[in-house]
């Protein structure tokens, strides 16, 4: 684990056995971000993707009492935090295609900007007492960013109501809803995040990332298109040292040793 102080923002990234971890470590704030947490933040996903130990990455929220809350406020109409619009967007992009498994990690409230960041990540494990939604109307402004990735995950109609009441949610309605992708007791989080992050590491690393890949390249094609594009995709899985030796340990009755080849 290593710790970077810059300009007054503390930087947690580690890894080990083949995780990645991301902590948004503003703990204090309620873990409320900064354009410069977005630009460690992006640091922090850049190493992740060149680091060939990082097999799978997780993103989590320093303390308890909350995963992200969005963007700090009292900077928000600055010409700084205006700034941070496009920097978080661009973030929010490079998580959606971060070409490793990613599984967010939610425990207390995940609001605003932190929803953006929970649903960029491919599971979502949260605890029974994380709390949910979009306030940003309470306030005069708009879900605008975070509303391209809550599409993709919900009903308009259940979308458009979160926005509109700007009200929070349980976890339990969070689960209805598609937001999140399991739901666990608070003293068992970290348990069932680890057994899932072990699970996603002993996969193979060049075919999970080819897939993801592939998932994120069809996703608006036609569909003749897309089984077209996808079929091409197989062959360049089936073509991988990894999914030659998926198959012999399956015919030899044996767990794989994947290598990333």
């Amino acid at each position: 684990i290593y710790h970077e102080l810059d300009n007054g923002v503390t930087r947690l990234y580690r890894v080990e056995d083949g995780i990645g971890t991301i902590t948004i470590n503003r703990e204090a704030q309620r873990n409320a971000i900064t354009p410069e947490a977005i630009r460690l933040f992006h640091v922090s996903l850049d190493e992740a993707e060149q680091d060939e130990r990082v097999r799978v990455l997780t993103v989590t929220g320093g303390g308890d009492k909350a995963f992200c809350t969005g963007a700090q406020l009292s900077g928000a109409t600055t010409t700084e935090g205006r700034d941070l619009f496009a920097d978080y967007a661009a973030l929010l992009d490079k998580l959606v295609r971060f070409p490793k498994p990613t599984v967010a990690r939610v425990k207390g409230f995940c609001l605003a900007g932190g929803m953006g960041f929970m649903l960029a990540c491919d599971i979502v494990i949260a605890s029974d007492d994380a709390r949910f939604g979009t306030p940003e109307v309470n306030v005069g402004l708009w879900p605008m960013m975070i509303g391209a990735l809550i599409f993709r995950n919900v009903l308009q109609k259940k979308a458009m109501e979160m926005i509109l009441l700007g009200e929070r949610m349980t976890a339990a309605q969070a689960m209805v809803m598609g937001l999140v992708t399991r739901v666990v007791p608070a003293e068992r989080l970290d348990e069932e995040v680890d057994r899932v992050l072990k699970a996603l590491a002993s996969k193979s690393p060049i075919g999970m990332r080819i897939g993801k890949q592939a998932f994120c390249g069809m996703a608006n094609l036609p569909l003749p298109d897309a089984l077209n594009y996808l079929s091409e995709k197989l062959k360049e899985v089936a073509a991988t040292e990894d999914a030659m030796e998926g198959i012999v340990a399956f015919m030899e009755k044996r767990p794989p040793v994947f290598k990333g080849r």
